[in-house]
């Protein structure tokens, strides 16, 4: 059995608790082990990108409690939560969050930097996983000089250089096309399949959904369905008789 990496306890978040409240996430219950694909959906205003951002220790919950890898992160302080993320939380967002003036190697190892780890260590992390998702010959690029799809894959090394628990992405195809996103997703999903790497995203994209092997829809705050899919080709093989 998988170890468990998140759990979420009766988690609200609450707007406006003193007048009229407003619950953009309402008491959910949320479990999820290592190496699930997993993506969040509804529609927009359902709470998904707000509850991502409370697992990632982004914002707080107005009531309920964030545990991973056995820490109640809603009861750590501001400081010991920075230092909690950058060891075990890595984030993909859409708007890709490269800093400009730092080369594509550069940018994949910053938290490797802001770790402490050493040259020799951040060097032979980044470039392997340089090598996983095809950007080699784009290391010593800056991002302006790299398309959207690039960029993304970027900042996937730039989640993963550190070694997290899990990756939380955030509608990390939404500024791709077909293409790039189709790749971005291969990725993403042969790196889950060769390392056990966790990934949880907030999506509305029906690109991520398909891949997704448990989906999770809230609406209006709330989990309305939470739903393992099954691998069709799986299933069959594992029904069929050895020969």
């Amino acid at each position: 059995m998988n170890a468990t990496v998140i759990d979420a306890h009766n988690v609200s978040k609450v707007y406006n608790p003193d007048a009229i409240p407003v619950y953009a996430v309402n008491n959910v219950h949320l479990h999820i082990e290592k190496g699930e694909f997993t993506a969040l959906v509804g529609p927009s205003g359902s709470g998904k990108t707000t509850l991502l951002n409370m697992i990632g220790g982004l914002d707080k919950p107005t009531e309920g409690n964030i545990i991973i890898n056995d820490v109640d992160i809603t009861k750590l302080s501001a400081n010991r939560l920075i230092n909690f993320r950058l060891k075990n939380i890595g984030f993909v967002f859409q708007s890709f969050n490269l800093i400009p003036v730092l080369t594509a190697k550069e940018n994949a190892e910053f938290i490797m930097q802001l770790q402490g780890d050493k040259k020799d260590e951040r060097e032979k992390r980044v470039a392997q996983l340089f090598k996983q998702i095809g950007l080699e010959d784009k290391m010593n690029v800056r991002p302006a000089k790299l398309s959207g799809g690039q960029q993304q894959r970027v900042a996937i090394a730039r989640a993963l250089a550190s070694m997290p628990q899990f990756v939380l992405a955030d509608e990390p195809t939404a500024n791709l096309d077909s293409q790039s996103a189709a790749n971005l997703l291969d990725i993403m999903a042969k790196l889950n399949a060769e390392e056990n790497m966790t990934f949880l995203f907030s999506t509305h994209d029906p690109r991520v959904i398909e891949r997704a092997r448990r989906v999770i829809t809230l609406v209006d705050g709330k989990v309305a369905s939470d739903t393992a899919v099954v691998d069709v080709n799986v299933a069959h093989n594992q029904m069929s008789p050895t020969c």
